[in-house]
């Protein structure tokens, strides 16, 4: 299953840290970070269930880039 989501980042640096650390976060097949259109796409591993899997994601990018944000 793949899900877009609207994302608050300030820098193409930062959002290639964002996109490293979500595709490390258990449950993601791959996520990839668009800065110019400020959406995260990310495809999940079959069984998982997404919203708990983003809350991970924002964690750990949270993690990585503090002033990130991830609208879930």
């Amino acid at each position: 299953m793949k899900k877009s989501y609207k994302i608050d980042v300030d820098c193409a640096n930062c959002a290639n840290k964002m996109e490293a650390a979500a595709q490390k976060t258990a449950g993601v097949k791959t996520a990839t970070v668009n800065f110019m259109t400020l959406k995260m796409q990310v495809e999940f591993e079959e069984g998982q269930d997404p919203k708990a899997v983003m809350t991970q994601v924002r964690k750990n990018c949270k993690k990585v880039e503090d002033d990130c944000e991830i609208y879930l």
